[in-house]
């Protein structure tokens, strides 16, 4: 184990080690891209052509990692630090293996692990005395110790004995520009203290703050903490925000006040609910889990209820304008401004936004929508576009929803010429419907 280690921690090291990232999306694209840039030769692995061939002509298309960054990695020659592939069989001459797969929840909130079982599969066929393993992907506490370890087992090799095994939860945050992978702090959890040590080695190479956890359970508990915090924090200040709509008071003011208390107090600010890929999903993971234990974790319970409900009581909001100006929902057109999850990003996961069009559409509305990111989208079987003449549409609505408050919208201009708005993100003075 001395012997295969001391090669290991002296190829990262000296970046001479042949690093893959499985999964090229949102986290692992990212991530690939920081470890190529900080010297080490990657490969990545997609079961996506669409992504293979983007990647190998030098076109991004993830919105965080510019074509020209990516270009300069994959370019042809001695200089390329960077490839992509659909061959596991890569992996045999890869001395770590990072997996970033989806994991998706089911359509009864449990933890769907098909990506991972299946990148699990695909590296055990290939994985190698003296490789290291890393997980990435959001799960269980539990998860890479009780699924992913028998699979790469099933050949002989072991856990910590010949391979080194680990959990690093991704803390991507689409759009961001002042936390990027290099520089937020990575949490490394190993199944061993030889894993650990080894995982933390390869993490230093090319994030500035790497943070040595005891276990892969902590690991992966942290980031189940980390956004059932923020799901918990954003149901709170969601529901005061329909307690003082209820009390007619102004919630913005509220909190702007609360802010400026040195101590005790986070500004957490109310929208038309949650989406992304991790707040609206991590949490049920931690829920799932604890459900085999017999435990209900009540406040994940409640806050996902608070938070699933605000794209209704956005819709709601807008019936009642609608009438308070003499027009039935049915019929009126609405125009829905914005269907990225956040401002500046092109991400629709789990975007409250397609819940409001959704919900628009069952009342009889006849709604569009514009987002200068997100050209088409399709949801539940329908396939929107995003119009393109954004003043005429302005001026034909008869209500304007402000779901995503993109930086590039002229507010004052959109204020003047809308005949009604509803402002789910506070993007318009408060004295606005």
């Amino acid at each position: 184990m001395a012997d295969i280690k001391s090669e290991l921690l002296a190829k990262f090291n000296t970046r001479t080690a042949c690093i893959a990232v499985i999964g090229l999306g949102y986290v692992g694209l990212p991530l690939a891209v920081a470890f190529a840039e900080a010297g080490l030769r990657v490969v990545g692995i997609d079961v996506d052509q669409t992504k293979i061939k983007a990647i190998m002509r030098g076109h991004s298309y993830v919105e965080d990692v510019a074509s020209a960054r990516l270009a300069q990695l994959t370019e042809a020659g001695e200089r390329r630090t960077l490839s992509a592939t659909s061959d596991f069989g890569a992996l045999a001459a890869c001395d770590a293996a990072i997996i970033c797969v989806p994991t998706p929840l089911s359509k009864t909130r449990d933890p769907d692990v098909r990506f991972l079982i299946a990148a699990g599969e695909s590296v055990a066929r290939h994985v190698h005395p003296g490789m290291l393993v890393s997980l990435e992907s959001t799960t269980y506490p539990g998860t890479t110790e009780e699924l992913l370890r028998p699979m790469l087992e099933a050949g002989g090799l072991r856990a910590g004995r010949d391979f080194f095994l680990a959990f690093s939860p991704e803390r991507i945050d689409p759009g961001r520009k002042d936390f990027l992978v290099e520089n937020t702090p990575k949490v490394v959890g190993g199944l061993t203290a030889d894993c650990l040590e080894v995982a933390v080695a390869l993490y230093r190479q090319a994030i500035q703050t790497v943070v040595p956890v005891s276990s892969t359970q902590t690991a992966e508990m942290v980031k189940l903490l980390e956004n059932t915090f923020r799901a918990v924090n954003i149901a709170l200040v969601n529901e005061i925000a329909i307690m003082c709509d209820k009390l007619g008071i102004d919630v913005w003011e509220v909190i702007d006040a609360a802010n400026t208390k040195p101590y005790g107090f986070m500004k957490f600010t109310p929208g038309p609910g949650v989406g992304g890929h991790c707040i609206p999903l991590d949490p049920h993971y931690l829920s799932w889990k604890l459900k085999t234990l017999n435990y209900n974790a009540r406040f994940i319970q409640l806050a996902g209820e608070i938070n699933s409900e605000m794209p209704r009581y956005w819709v709601n909001k807008v019936q009642d304008a609608l009438n308070d100006v003499g027009k039935p929902l049915r019929g009126s057109e609405v125009l829905v401004l914005g269907v990225a999850y956040k401002k500046d990003v092109d991400d629709v996961r789990e975007s409250p936004a397609l819940d409001i069009i959704e919900l628009l559409r069952a009342k009889g509305a006849r709604v569009s929508y514009h987002d200068p990111h997100v050209p088409t989208v399709q949801h539940n079987g329908h396939a929107l576009t995003s119009v393109t003449n954004l003043p005429l549409a302005i001026k034909a609505a008869d209500c304007v929803v402000v779901a995503t408050d993109h930086s590039v919208y002229d507010w004052a201009d959109i204020t003047q010429h809308a005949a009604l708005i509803i402002d789910t993100r506070h993007a318009l003075t408060p004295t606005l419907p």
